[in-house]
């Protein structure tokens, strides 16, 4: 590991500032599961390192029209928040499924997005639940839709200078569901070859008929960047959410995909278990019989 300077401000604004001044030589500092591991192989070599742990408000999650969580909420704060656990069961699925208990009580949100990976397992369902980004910077505040905040792997639109303070979800209604799958070689330690995450809204026309009024399919792992299933999700919108309509929409999503060969998987295989896990879940939220968050 390099020579660095640390800092520990108390306020965003000098966070900030102190990042801004070494014009992209600096790392916001949450966790730290990701970042000190990089440090120590010489992945990244920053001149200065913020931690952000002394900064008030960045660990909160508040439910006050829009739900808030600061950007050092960590795995295990969603998985124990009532809050989370009674309106977002989904995140607090999909953090239960992430890393292992030790690495839980660590890692963040924050970190989890803002490093940009194509596997992030949170950008999947938080995209899927339509969040916004707020970012801080010395010119100020900005709010991001998180669909258009990765940019490339490991590349997201935060500046020089710039900080994730908090992400924004908005409040589902009773007829929103959500759910999120991956697929990994074990559960909990390993990084996703595949994940898909959904979230549907539906109505209701008669007892046995459901309506689709609204939809959003996002798919990780299986391009540059967390990817919105566009075609797919104007298949089902506003249409009946049947079989063969969830099977149609299934296939548009894997077409949409646009997956490699690494190590973890292949291309062929991936493109399959998109469109495995994308019809699997939508039969599953489409079940008048299950309740919501199921």
């Amino acid at each position: 590991m390099k020579p660095f300077e640390f800092f520990s401000p108390i306020t965003l604004a000098e966070a900030s500032r102190i990042l801004a001044d070494h014009n992209g030589q600096g790392r916001a500092l949450a966790g730290g599961t990701d970042l000190l591991i990089r440090m120590k192989r010489k992945q990244w070599t920053p001149r200065a390192v913020v931690s952000l742990n002394r900064v008030a408000g960045l660990n909160e999650i508040a439910l006050n029209g829009d739900l808030k969580l600061g950007a050092r909420v960590t795995l295990n704060q969603l998985i124990r928040s009532q809050i989370i656990r009674a309106h977002f069961p989904v995140l607090a699925q999909t953090a239960r499924n992430m890393a292992g208990v030790q690495v839980r009580t660590l890692a963040t949100i924050g970190g989890n997005l803002c490093n940009a990976s194509p596997s992030a397992d949170m950008a999947p369902p938080l995209m899927a639940l339509n969040a916004r980004a707020v970012i801080i910077g010395v010119e100020g505040e900005r709010i991001v839709p998180l669909d258009e905040f990765f940019v490339g792997p490991g590349k997201s639109v935060l500046q020089p200078g710039e900080i994730l303070r908090e992400i924004l979800v908005p409040r589902p209604n009773d007829f929103t569901r959500a759910s999120y799958h991956k697929l990994e070689h074990r559960q909990a330690m390993d990084i996703a070859m595949v994940g898909v995450g959904v979230s549907v809204q539906i109505e209701h026309r008669t007892s046995n008929i459901e309506n689709c009024s609204d939809v959003r399919i996002v798919l990780g792992a299986v391009a540059p960047t967390p990817l919105r299933a566009k075609r797919a999700e104007e298949i089902l919108r506003g249409n009946i959410l049947n079989e063969e309509n969830i099977a149609h929409a299934a296939r548009v999503a894997a077409e949409e995909a646009k997956p490699i060969d690494d190590v973890r998987s292949s291309m062929w295989y991936r493109r399959e278990m998109v469109e495995v896990l994308t019809r699997r879940q939508l039969m599953e939220l489409g079940d008048s019989r299950l309740e919501i968050g199921d």
